[in-house]
């Protein structure tokens, strides 16, 4: 390109840039993480108004539960796949993930009906272009110190994972467990398309070293991170965002931060949730 294309290129992209800003520069980077949160914690679960929600917040978007208490089939209907799409996109908020939180209360270790419901979230999480989908383990799904229920899940998920490594999906195991004993799933597992859902408070609350925990299962095992805190803004809590900066940027981990939690009592969803927002933007973009 001789010196009058550069000049004339260069006068193209600012009148293109005029009429359109996000032509401004079509090489920047994408922004290395992206700020979500859970339905459950600004809305009701499964609540088709989230993406409103996260709106007003100033949210890139929402992890979804895959079905509620009181409606167990949910997002594993196509047609409201379809409306949770048409009211992501009215919003231009994103649909960042799935979650199984129904697991705490019809355990995976040891009801028949949910390992149909991990099955069909393969299947969900393809068709609304989500790569990850939170296990939960906590209540009556709880590991801890349960070999037999642990080593059903291993079974489960080894039956499981061939249908989410060929979908691209990552079925991610959020609990109680500490790093060492979540690998140990993982291995017994022995599939990439099962990790770790990492909650830096959840492990704060047990004692974990969690920058410590974070490097360790490095980038290849945490599949995406809650940022929680009990009873407390982001940041003014027990957990400190600025280490778990720097042990996501030593592994290399890109993607959503989902913010759980985090709402003091007797303040308002919505102004916890605002401030929330502005303190992860502030740390992490």
């Amino acid at each position: 390109m001789n010196r009058r294309d550069t000049l004339r290129y260069s006068l193209a992209v600012g009148l293109s840039t005029l009429v359109d800003p996000s032509f401004a520069n079509p090489f920047a980077a994408k922004p290395r993480f992206k700020i979500g949160a859970c339905d459950w914690s600004i809305g009701p679960a499964g609540d088709i108004n989230t993406f409103k929600i996260a709106k007003q917040i100033g949210l890139d978007g929402v992890q979804l539960s895959l079905n509620t208490k009181a409606d167990h089939e949910h997002l594993r209907r196509p047609e409201t796949q379809r409306a949770f799409k048409e009211a992501s996109q009215k919003a231009g908020i994103a649909i960042g993930g799935l979650a199984i939180g129904l697991l705490n209360e019809i355990p995976y270790k040891s009801d028949a009906r949910t390992e149909q419901w991990v099955q069909d979230s393969v299947d969900v999480a393809h068709a609304l272009g989500v790569k990850n989908v939170l296990l939960a383990f906590f209540s009556n799904n709880d590991l801890r110190n349960d070999p037999k229920g642990t080593q059903v899940v291993i079974d489960r998920l080894k039956a499981v994972a061939p249908k989410a490594e060929k979908a691209g999906v990552v079925l991610g195991i959020e609990s109680w467990l500490s790093a060492a004993e979540h690998m140990a799933i993982l291995d017994a597992v022995g599939s990439s398309a099962v990790q770790v859902y990492y909650d830096v408070c959840n492990s704060s609350v047990m004692g974990y070293p969690i920058f410590d925990e974070i490097r360790t299962l490095g980038k290849a095992r945490i599949c995406e991170i809650h940022l929680k805190e009990n009873d407390h803004l982001l940041g003014q809590g027990i957990v400190d965002l600025s280490k778990v900066r720097q042990a996501i940027d030593d592994i290399g981990y890109t993607g959503w931060l989902q913010i759980e939690g985090a709402i003091p009592k007797g303040k308002p969803m919505l102004e916890s949730y605002t401030e929330n927002n502005k303190t992860v933007r502030s740390l992490f973009i």
